[in-house]
């Protein structure tokens, strides 16, 4: 009887682990997405992807950074060996997501208690998490904030995150405003 009762603990212990109530409440999308306060630029602070693959590539980049402009364009801007690189999109939020069709992805807005952060996650339409970014107005965030988001990637059963290095510069704004209406224009 006491084997039985042990296994019983057991497999309820394993399952506990992606019930947790605090993975729960990390990994929760916002309740209220104010488009407002996405408007400006938000520098990449760290990353967690689910590959090494998805890790190495984020790893070689210098600096990002997005931007919102009107809730309907999202920019992304690439910095790497002094080169950069510019996307934008034109979305659609919904709630606290949208989806990128083109890339077959949605992102959606995280809790975090980080005050000037954004944090943003990236799944697959299968709805498979693919990866994680924290973005900030800062270049750097607290101790407390990144490991906050640390403990957010291990319940999302990624890779440990990858910080970026604050120091490297980011790309300018963009100057042209026809690149913010064409859908994923790439300019350098």
């Amino acid at each position: 009887m006491f084997a039985v009762c042990a296994i019983a603990l057991l497999c309820l212990g394993s399952l506990s682990h992606s019930a947790d109530p605090a993975c729960e409440d990390l990994v929760r999308p916002l309740d209220q997405l104010d488009p407002a306060h996405l408007e400006g630029t938000w520098t990449v602070v760290a990353g967690s992807m689910t590959t090494p693959e998805y890790s190495e590539k984020f790893r070689t980049g210098d600096s990002a950074s997005i931007s919102f402009v009107n809730g309907t364009t999202f920019s992304r801007a690439f910095r790497s060996n002094d080169s950069c690189q510019y996307l934008n999109s034109n979305i659609t939020l919904k709630g606290s997501s949208f989806d990128f069709h083109q890339y077959n992805i949605t992102v959606t807005f995280l809790q975090t208690s980080c005050p000037d952060c954004l944090l943003l996650r990236f799944d697959n339409m299968s709805k498979e998490f693919q990866r994680m970014y924290l973005f900030s107005r800062r270049r750097e965030v607290e101790q407390k904030e990144m490991d906050e988001f640390t403990a957010q990637a291990q319940c999302l059963n990624s890779l440990p995150p990858v910080v970026k290095d604050p120091t490297k510069p980011i790309c300018p704004e963009q100057m042209s405003n026809d690149a913010e209406t064409q859908p994923d224009e790439k300019t350098e």
